[in-house]
């Protein structure tokens, strides 16, 4: 999961989306700034983020100082004796707030991953001032006059096009966040944007809480049946990280429950974990999220309706490639239909096992995962368990450089001395041909305190405008530590998160724009996870398998065989995938639509869509509503968690690129995706860029053909 676009401004932020910023590190104009949350980066490799001087305390009297900082800068626009021009304006405020964004976003490193009480009492106090700050922007009449002014004069003014890629974007900024209502209007949608701040943060915070207090004690040998050692392990090493030795304990996360639920014969306690992890903010107590759905909903269409949008899907969406809500659901339906037809023909190979062997049940929801391994195993005779021995979490940080340096050229060496937030992070210089490309560090393991799931994230964001500065980025997971001097041994799709993540990093690293703005991942919602979906290929190519899928104890490379058995279930399970996912993305989309006049329940919402679509019993949201933080904690999924199915279509498409050149390490065709797609950010449309690099438009069927459904005219 990535980050939201950052202009010179932290738009409607709220905290739980800061991680998702970037910050344009150079030196401000006007008095020195020393503060080390609001100073530019010092250091070796160009500068680096401080994290050894900040302090917990610091950081609400740094961001206002920050807000002081800019709206110096901006009243110097504002009032500026000269007539409006692109220089005079649009760059100066590209120039503008970098102090405040530079405390902005290791504001939103801190809250993702060490969001202990102290930095939760900081989010929930600033969330609210950050927002109203950002409609200050926004809302300046005498600063979007000038802007508008340049904008309408665009046809007499010489731009160049990324300048002129620049100019529609600052104007766009302004005039879909309400910069030319009026003053009851603007007054409105700031009281409502700063509600919303802290909501999302409630949210967040709520679904955290309950991933930390809620676990499940195993207390016996009994309560391990069918699972591996390797998982027995991890839930051992996590018992004792909470102090209850003897014990083996599940945590209320991805990483600890679906593996548990994919292994334990314990059908008792399966059922036990699935509702504990799909209830997360599901409790009628102090972490229920569901009032704070139904608010956000609320406030969400009363503010698109003053913006002049149908509804908040329609003010999102029209900003993404697929610019209406109709033409996302379109799509998302396409695919509905045959993974669904998928899922009942994967129950019937599930419930013919779980028959055969007696069990006398019919396949539940918490049973998908345990039987399908079945499935897996008899169909193509793969066990999950057979891969994890050659899938070590250090090699395949190795496989991802290797790769990287095939297609893009880059070299990944780990530096020494540099501050890091805490010591499970390590840092990589990354260079091209000798010279810095920039910086990437690695958070890997799971500790309280940070967020769960994968995330890439951005520190300092490539530009060439006043300075050539280098970008900083950074991957996150949440593995669980092994024993020390023991590997950490992870599963094929968590071995593909990784290629995932490490894509929008690659995407960050390989920038060559002039404009902040404009670079690296600022990109239209439904276009940056095309570079990460498409790197995610590379993982099961064979010189990587052959180089770096080994076996933890023997060294020996992964059997051809047991590569041959992958690839002939590239498209097992995809009816579960992509309904689990595809349902979520629906229910986005169809509540973001829903008339805001009346209170909406979400949960009601969700059972009447889920019996509308025809969800299949055996399959619930990937995530429900009251968990479901990419869409409720900040809006930088909300009526866009299609995006992942949008930007497959353009993955699969240029995955076949590869195939039809015989490799995914074609020298040529390596370099026509770096020029046309990853060195490009937001510079030019994102139309534009995937035909540079296809020749033509995106073919929508190459999607269904990657997932093994029936391709439709």
């Amino acid at each position: 999961m990535p980050m939201q676009r950052r202009t010179f401004l932290l738009a409607g932020a709220s905290t739980a989306a800061l991680a998702m910023f970037r910050s344009h590190l150079t030196f401000a104009k006007g008095e020195p700034v020393t503060d080390p949350l609001l100073a530019p980066f010092g250091g070796p490799y160009g500068g680096v983020p401080p994290f050894d001087k900040i302090k917990v305390a610091d950081f609400k009297p740094a961001l206002l100082k920050g807000m002081d900082l800019q709206r110096a800068e901006l009243r110097a626009i504002a009032d500026h004796k000269d007539a409006p021009t692109f220089e005079n304006t649009i760059l100066a405020l590209e120039d503008s707030g970098r102090p405040y964004g530079r405390a902005g976003i290791i504001l939103g490193i801190y809250t993702s991953t060490m969001n202990d009480k102290a930095m939760q009492k900081v989010e929930e106090e600033m969330a609210p001032k950050m927002s109203e700050f950002a409609d200050e922007i926004t809302q300046n009449e005498k600063l979007f006059a000038r802007v508008k002014a340049v904008w309408d004069a665009r046809g007499k003014t010489k731009l160049e096009p990324d300048q002129a890629r620049l100019l529609e974007t600052t104007y766009r900024m302004f005039a879909r966040r309400g910069a030319a209502l009026g003053a009851k209007q603007k007054e409105r949608v700031k009281a409502i944007n700063t509600r919303l701040a802290a909501l999302y943060t409630k949210f967040g915070q709520n679904q955290l809480a309950d991933e930390e207090s809620q676990t499940i004690d195993l207390d016996k040998e009994a309560d391990l049946a069918g699972c591996p050692d390797t998982l027995k392990a991890a839930m051992k090493a996590a018992a004792d990280a909470k102090g209850k030795k003897g014990k083996w304990l599940i945590t209320n996360t991805r990483s600890s429950c679906e593996p548990f639920l994919t292994y334990s014969t314990r059908r008792d306690l399966r059922e036990k974990v699935w509702k504990m992890f799909i209830s997360r903010g599901d409790g009628a107590g102090p972490t229920d999220n569901k009032p704070v759905i139904t608010e956000i909903l609320a406030l969400r269409g009363e503010k698109a309706k003053i913006l002049g949008f149908q509804s908040h899907a329609h003010w999102i969406i029209d900003d993404n490639m697929a610019k209406t809500p109709d033409a996302a659901l379109a799509l998302t339906l396409k695919v509905w239909r045959a993974a669904v037809a998928r899922v009942k023909e994967e129950v019937a190979d599930m419930q013919k096992i779980a028959d055969a062997e007696k069990a006398g049940h019919k396949i539940a929801p918490w049973d998908y995962r345990f039987y399908a391994e079945k499935v897996r195993k008899a169909k193509y005779d793969l066990d999950d368990n057979e891969i994890k021995p050659y899938l070590q979490l250090d090699k395949m940080r190795e496989a991802m450089f290797w790769a990287a340096g095939q297609v893009y050229g880059l070299q990944f060496a780990p530096v020494k001395g540099v501050p890091v937030y805490h010591k499970d992070v390590t840092v990589y210089e990354v260079t091209r041909g000798g010279a810095r490309i920039g910086l990437w560090y690695f958070d890997p393991y799971a500790r309280e305190g940070k967020r769960s799931g994968a995330w890439m994230n951005e520190y300092r964001t490539q530009e060439k405008y006043r300075d050539a500065l280098t970008p900083i980025v950074s991957n996150n997971s949440n593995f669980v530590q092994a024993k020390p001097g023991e590997p950490v041994l992870i599963s094929w799709a968590d071995a593909e998160t990784l290629f995932h993540e490490f894509g929008h990093a690659l995407h960050g690293l390989n920038s060559n724009v002039r404009y902040p703005t404009l670079a690296g991942t600022n990109t239209l919602r439904d276009f940056v996870e095309f570079p990460s979906q498409l790197n995610e290929y590379w993982l099961a190519t064979p010189e990587v398998l052959n180089k770096f899928a080994v076996h933890y104890k023997t060294g020996k490379a992964i059997p051809k065989e047991l590569v041959e058995k992958i690839k002939k279930a590239k498209t097992f399970n995809q009816g579960f995938k992509t309904v689990e996912y595809m349902s979520s993305a629906i229910y986005d989309l169809k509540i973001h639509t829903m008339p805001t006049d009346k209170p909406i329940d979400p949960a009601a919402f969700e059972k009447k869509t889920m019996k509308d679509l025809g969800m299949p019993d055996e399959v619930v949201m990937r995530h429900r509503p009251t968990q479901f933080g990419h869409v409720f904690s900040g809006d930088d999924y909300s009526a866009g968690y299609y995006s992942y199915i949008w930007a497959d279509t353009l993955t699969a498409d240029a995955a076949e690129a590869f195939s039809e050149k015989g490799s995914f390490y074609d020298k040529d065709l390596s370099k026509k995706l770096h020029d046309a797609i990853m060195s490009v950010g937001n510079s030019i449309p994102p139309e534009e860029a995937f035909r540079r690099f296809r020749g033509r438009d995106v073919d929508t069927n190459a999607v269904m053909r990657d997932r093994g459904f029936p391709v439709t005219k």
